[in-house]
């Protein structure tokens, strides 16, 4: 799969600049994806929106179309979804996490 490269937003402050950085572009493959949820989990297990924003991350890095497509859902309600202010449902996180080709796993706290 070839991904689209953006240009890095640069934002000037007096002398400063600063570049938008976006972790999606550092997930790379299947065990560094695994590995960057894993890490959202046992961090921060009550950040439901963190997990989600991160479950985004991992999306738009495998591509947003093409999870949006393997989960049955539109790519919109999927930005939507997993976005800063989403709020999806546990149905659509299971759906995303099948697509994306991860598992969660349980074990006692």
């Amino acid at each position: 799969m070839v991904k689209a490269v953006s240009k890095p937003k640069v934002t000037t402050t007096g002398r400063t600049k600063t570049l938008a950085y976006d972790v999606s572009e550092q997930l790379r493959t299947p065990e560094e994806m695994a590995a960057y949820l894993d890490a959202w989990l046992a961090e921060a297990p009550e950040d439901a929106a963190g997990i989600a924003r991160a479950l985004g991350d991992i999306a738009r890095a495998r591509g947003m179309t093409q999870v949006a497509r393997d989960a049955g859902l539109s790519r919109e309600s999927l930005y939507k979804a997993l976005g800063e202010n989403g709020n999806p449902t546990f149905a659509t996180v299971l759906k995303v996490v099948r697509a994306l080709g991860v598992k969660f796993h349980a074990e006692p706290a």
